[in-house]
């Protein structure tokens, strides 16, 4: 009985110090390696032309000026409602920064939906 007893209290000694030895080698390496990350990115900055969209009828027009220092390509899509009436999509557009242009498309008949996508160059890389 005493054999046991003994054997369980080493067996509790050594965990404890190996608990105490790792614990500090732990930290160091997490305060390691939280050291290296970087701070959370911060916000891009705003970019991108404001585009504002008109129908009537069968015919879309579009006005895109872009008030920031970034240069942006803009496209107009337009979905026609008929089955038998042919999508189209603009020729891209670059926005200049301070820029704004217009561009137009049509549908035989009824115009289905309209949207205009966008892709942001940055100014450093241009």
């Amino acid at each position: 009985m005493r054999a046991t007893r003994r054997r369980t209290c080493a067996l509790l000694a050594a965990s404890i110090a190996v608990a105490g030895l790792a614990a500090p080698v732990g930290i160091s390496v997490a305060g390691r390696m939280g050291a290296g990350a970087s701070a959370p990115a911060a916000p891009p900055d705003p970019a991108g032309a404001e585009c504002r969209t008109s129908v009537r009828g069968s015919r879309v027009v579009t006005y895109c000026h872009n008030p920031y220092p970034s240069t942006d390509r803009v496209q107009l899509h337009t979905e026609c409602r008929r089955w038998w009436d042919i999508d189209a999509d603009a020729a891209p557009v670059d926005v200049a920064p301070g820029r704004t242009v217009r561009i137009d498309d049509r549908c035989w008949k009824e115009v289905g939906a309209v949207w205009v996508t966008h892709q942001v160059r940055d100014p450093s890389t241009a």
